[in-house]
């Protein structure tokens, strides 16, 4: 009996390789903000955020409200975001649930493995991924509300690491909830067909490698003006002797 190709195997053989290449960079990804920090793009928006955090700190809680309103932007782009995956989320749910077992796409238009099994598989790992993306954007959301709370507490002095953790892990969840959606993406080029998801796998951690790092090193922030040498009148500045 011999051995005769069949377009199914394309599944089988793109399909991991796409994944393994998407999973692969992101560890690699980790490992490199893990180690060295500073050499990625998320290792430098810590930083600046530590940094941030402290001068905000610094002020009167009553002159805190610049920091307020971009801890409040960070949580309506998180809000946005959490409300657009519930939606994807709900609309596959829906769809796998009323699946009358015919594809979207003809069988002529994808080259691939076009059963409904593979179809509910490549639905199953959507719905996976905008279900994390979703989890994600709302524990951002948890941890940037904590810190608004924190920052704006009046009369009581707060440790400046008290408001970095829970500002640093928000930001960190919303990186998982973007990654969760670059997944998603490379799984709806699934349906369209293995090569174009491969195709898309490849493309997207290209373009990620060259968002994800970088060779600047960050900028040590200094105060301008020495507290005890200088008081902020109005808008003058005048010496204090």
């Amino acid at each position: 009996m011999t051995w005769r190709w069949k377009e199914e195997y394309l599944d089988l053989i793109l399909v991991p390789i796409g994944l393994l290449i998407m999973f692969s960079y992101h560890l690699f990804l980790l490992y490199r903000y893990l180690r060295y920090p500073h050499t990625t793009v998320m290792g430098c928006e810590d930083h600046y955020k530590r940094v941030w955090v402290e001068k905000t700190m610094q002020l009167d809680a009553k002159d805190r409200g610049t920091a307020i309103a971009v801890i409040n932007s960070n949580i309506i782009a998180a809000t946005n975001m959490s409300s657009v995956s519930l939606v994807l989320s709900s609309l596959i749910g829906t769809w796998i649930g009323s699946s009358t077992g015919k594809s979207i796409l003809s069988s002529a238009v994808i080259y691939g493995d076009t059963r409904m099994t593979i179809t509910s598989y490549k639905y199953i790992a959507l719905l996976t991924c905008f279900l994390l993306a979703f989890a994600s954007f709302v524990q951002m959301l948890r941890n940037y509300t904590l810190a608004a709370f924190l920052i704006s507490m009046p009369h009581c002095e707060i440790p400046v690491s008290y408001v970095q953790k829970p500002v640093i892990r928000g930001s960190n969840y919303w990186t998982i909830g973007l990654r969760a959606l670059y997944f998603a993406t490379s799984l709806i080029m699934w349906i369209f067909g293995p090569i174009s998801m491969f195709v898309s796998s490849v493309v997207m951690v290209a373009v990620l490698y060259h968002l994800d790092t970088t060779s600047t090193e960050p900028y040590l922030f200094r105060s301008q003006f020495k507290r005890g040498n200088f008081l902020m009148v109005g808008e003058e500045l005048v010496t204090n002797y």
